[in-house]
């Protein structure tokens, strides 16, 4: 008997599954004639973006390399707040739950608000601007650094951390003896993997006046330049490409 209801309670997920993925669509507006009539008009703004405008390429280049330091300070900041977090939030350093409860709600918290919305609020706290960028990204990515890194830090061998902790070493020695030798590397690549997300997900933060090259594509689309729209997608291309390669490289080495 308990195989029939096994199937039944399979076959009525199933069915809610289906029946909130079709709410879904409604909700979302999905409409495929909607699609058919506006490629033709997509179609007509790509072939007005060739060739390419490059008059102000020195300009764009510029606003890429704004980005990417909005991305580099950011996750910087963002690093700082989270190394005393993590060590709060992680099960396995003695911090009483009274305190990590606390911490993970605080992270949950900083991974729930997306960079773009802490930027459009700090636009309204310290004006336009790629300072509002840095500190939208800090914000958002201290919340994900610190859980990834308390996850790393909470998969350590319990052997080092136990005949430190039976030396009457304490909690801080502990950490910086037993755990972090271990975990350095993986800190490091989720360090770096941040970094190189937030490059890419810094090209946005400019449509909500943070600075970077998001910003120029806003205006660009706006006015309908759309070869000067694809010299801006180039550049984030090429720019998005050599940090990821350049990430890569390094986490290699770093494993």
């Amino acid at each position: 008997m308990a195989a029939p209801g096994r199937r039944l309670g399979f076959f009525l997920l199933l069915l809610g599954g289906v029946a909130f993925y079709a709410l879904c669509l409604s909700v979302a507006e999905v409409s495929v004639p909607r699609l058919l009539e506006g490629l033709p008009r997509l179609g007509t703004w790509i072939a007005r973006s060739w060739p390419p405008d490059l008059s102000e390429l020195d300009v764009l280049v510029y606003r890429g390399l704004e980005t990417v330091a909005m991305a580099t300070v950011g996750v910087s900041f963002g690093a700082l707040i989270a190394a005393p977090v993590c060590l709060l939030a992680a099960r396995n350093t003695g911090i009483s739950p009274l305190v990590a409860l606390p911490a993970r709600w605080l992270l949950n918290v900083l991974r729930g608000i997306d960079s773009f919305v802490f930027a459009l609020i700090f636009v309204a706290a310290v004006g336009l601007g790629p300072f509002a960028g840095v500190l939208g990204i800090a914000l958002h990515t201290a919340g994900s650094i610190a859980k990834l890194w308390a996850e790393a830090i909470e998969a350590t061998e319990i052997g080092p951390v136990e005949a430190a902790r039976m030396s009457g070493a304490g909690r801080l020695s502990v950490f910086l003896h037993a755990q972090l030798p271990d975990v350095l590397p993986q800190l490091s690549s989720i360090l770096l993997y941040m970094w190189e997300f937030n490059v890419r997900a810094s090209t946005v933060l400019g449509i909500v006046g943070a600075g970077g090259i998001g910003q120029e594509l806003k205006n660009s689309v706006d006015l309908l330049l759309f070869d000067r729209v694809l010299t801006i997608l180039l550049v984030i291309l090429v720019m998005v490409t050599l940090i990821d390669q350049l990430s890569a490289w390094l986490r290699r080495r770093l494993s």
